[in-house]
C-alpha cells in the first residue's frame, strides 16, 4: 500500500515543501552503490589486463553466454530486421523522425567577433570523435533508448557510435535493439554489458575500442563503473533509479494518475513513484485505484515493491505548494495535471522533462513525442539537464591578435599579471611592443 502524508500542517515551517529527503528514502541504495565499489574496481582491473578474454568470461559468468566474438555481425543485424517485421520496424521509423525533428534544433554552430581592442575571438563547435552508449538489457529490452541515445549523436555529427549491450542466454541482442540502432545509425554493436562493458569503452580491448564520451543508463554496477572511469573518458550522468512527480488537482481522474504513476514503479523496484495534490478525495482515490490496477500489470511484482517502498501521495494545501514541493525534489519526470499548465511550467525550475496537462502521460516522451528520454534523476534536475546534442559535442575556442591589437592590450596584460605576481605572463605580453618590462 502506498504511503499518504498529510503536508499541510507537518511542513508549515518549510513553506509547506517536503524535503527531498523526506520523499525518497534511498539510504538503501547509497549503501548498495558502496558495497559493490570494490567490486567494479576489481572488474575494471580485469578488463584493463585481460581485454576480450575477461570480457568473454564475464559474459558467461553474469549472461550465461559464451561469446566467441562480441560484435555483432551483417548476418545478425539482417536477422534481427526480419524478426522484427515491417510494422514495429515502421514504428521504429516514426519516432526516430520525432527524435530527430526535436534534437535537431539543438545544433550549435559556432562564432567569430572583436573586441574593442581589435582582438578577434571565437569559438568553433566540434563532434566527439568516438562515443559509446550502453543500451540495458537484463528484465527488459529498450529500443527506445537507442534512439533517444544515438540520434543525437548522429545530429551532432560524432563519426563513431560504438554501442554495447548483454546478449541474452542464446548469445544473441534482441531484435528490437538491434533493428532501432541500424534506424538511429549506430556504427558497431557489442554484446556485451555490466561494468566490463564501460570498461572496455573507457580503455579499449582487443576488439572493442576506446571513446571520448560514455553514455546511456544502466544498473547499479553500470552507474558505479561510470564514476570509476570518469576522467580517463566523459560520461553522461550517473543515472538513478526512475522517478516520476504528478502535481494533479482534484479535477483529475484517479485512474489515469494511477496509471501514470505505475509506468515508472514498474521500471525497478528502486523506482519511485510521487503525487502531490491539494485534494485529499483524490488522494484516497488514486491509492485505491493503484491496488485495482498493480495486479493487471506484467511487472506487477516489480510494481509492487516500488509502491509500497518508495511510492509516496502527499497532500498539500494548494497548487501553489505542489509546485514548490516540485522544485524541491526535482523529479526526472514531472506531470503537471491541471488546468493552464503552461501558466504553471513558468514556475518550474527543476525537473528533468515536464509533461502538460490532463492528456500528456509520461510514457508518450518515453517513446514518441521526440524530447529526449535519458534525464537526471536523484534530484540531480537541480543543475543538470537531458541528454542533447550538446552532449556529443566540445566547444574549442581561438584567440588572434595583430600587432596593434596587442600593443592596445599589452599594458593591461602586463598589469593584471603584476597583481598575481606572474611578471613572467606580463613580459610575454609587453616584449611585443615598445613598452618592454621585466621588473
Amino acid at each position: 500500500m502506498i504511503s499518504i502524508i498529510d503536508a499541510r500542517n507537518k511542513y508549515a515551517d518549510n513553506g509547506g515543501r517536503i524535503p527531498r529527503e523526506a520523499v525518497f528514502a534511498r539510504s538503501a541504495a547509497a549503501t548498495a552503490a558502496a558495497d559493490i565499489s570494490a567490486t567494479v574496481a576489481a572488474i575494471i582491473a580485469d578488463v584493463r589486463a585481460r581485454g576480450d578474454n575477461a570480457l568473454r568470461g564475464y559474459t558467461l559468468k553474469f549472461d550465461k553466454a559464451d561469446i566467441a566474438s562480441p560484435e555483432v555481425t551483417a548476418a545478425e543485424f539482417a536477422e534481427a530486421e526480419a524478426a522484427c517485421g515491417p510494422e514495429f520496424k515502421a514504428l521504429l521509423e516514426r519516432a526516430a523522425d520525432n527524435i530527430r525533428g526535436f534534437h535537431s534544433l539543438q545544433r550549435r554552430v559556432g562564432f567569430e567577433t572583436r573586441n574593442v581592442q581589435g582582438v578577434v575571438t571565437g569559438q568553433r563547435v566540434l563532434p566527439l570523435a568516438r562515443v559509446g552508449v550502453y543500451v540495458p538489457g537484463g528484465t527488459a529490452a529498450y529500443p527506445s533508448t537507442v534512439l533517444m541515445d544515438v540520434i543525437p549523436a548522429r545530429i551532432a555529427g560524432c563519426p563513431e557510435i560504438i554501442m554495447v549491450t548483454p546478449p541474452g542466454k542464446d548469445g544473441k541482442v534482441a531484435a528490437a535493439i538491434l533493428t532501432a540502432a541500424r534506424i538511429a545509425g549506430v556504427t558497431r554493436i557489442f554484446k556485451v554489458g555490466g561494468a566490463q562493458a564501460i570498461a572496455a569503452l573507457a580503455y579499449g580491448t582487443e576488439s572493442v575500442p576506446a571513446v571520448d564520451k560514455i553514455v546511456g543508463p544502466g544498473n547499479a554496477f553500470v552507474a558505479e563503473a561510470k564514476r570509476q572511469v570518469f576522467g580517463q573518458v566523459s560520461i553522461d550522468m550517473i543515472a538513478g533509479p526512475s522517478e516520476i512527480l504528478i502535481v494533479a488537482d482534484g479535477k483529475n481522474r484517479p485512474d489515469w494518475v494511477a496509471a501514470d504513476m505505475l509506468s515508472q514503479a514498474e521500471h525497478d523496484r528502486m523506482a519511485s513513484a510521487v503525487l502531490v495534490t491539494d485534494s485529499a478525495a483524490l488522494a484516497e482515490a488514486v491509492s485505491a485505484e493503484l491496488e485495482r490496477q498493480i495486479p493487471q500489470l506484467a511487472r506487477r511484482e516489480i510494481a509492487r515493491a516500488s509502491i509500497d517502498t518508495n511510492g509516496r501521495i502527499i497532500i498539500v494545501s494548494d497548487l501553489a505548494a505542489a509546485v514548490d514541493t516540485a522544485n524541491e525534489i526535482a523529479p526526472e519526470h514531472l506531470e503537471l495535471c491541471v488546468d493552464e499548465p503552461f501558466d504553471w511550467l513558468r514556475r518550474i525550475r527543476n525537473a528533468g522533462s515536464v509533461f502538460l496537462g490532463r492528456y500528456c502521460p509520461e510514457a508518450l516522451g518515453d517513446y514518441f513525442a521526440g524530447p529526449n528520454h535519458t534525464l537526471p534523476t536523484g534530484g540531480t534536475a537541480r543543475f543538470s539537464s537531458a541528454l542533447s546534442v550538446d552532449d556529443f559535442v566540445k566547444k574549442v575556442q581561438y584567440i588572434s591578435a595583430d600587432a596593434a591589437a596587442m600593443a592596445a592590450c599589452a599594458v593591461d596584460v602586463d598589469n593584471f599579471a603584476r597583481t598575481e605576481g606572474l611578471t613572467g605572463h606580463g613580459y610575454s605580453a609587453t616584449i611585443r611592443t615598445d613598452k618592454e618590462r621585466v621588473q
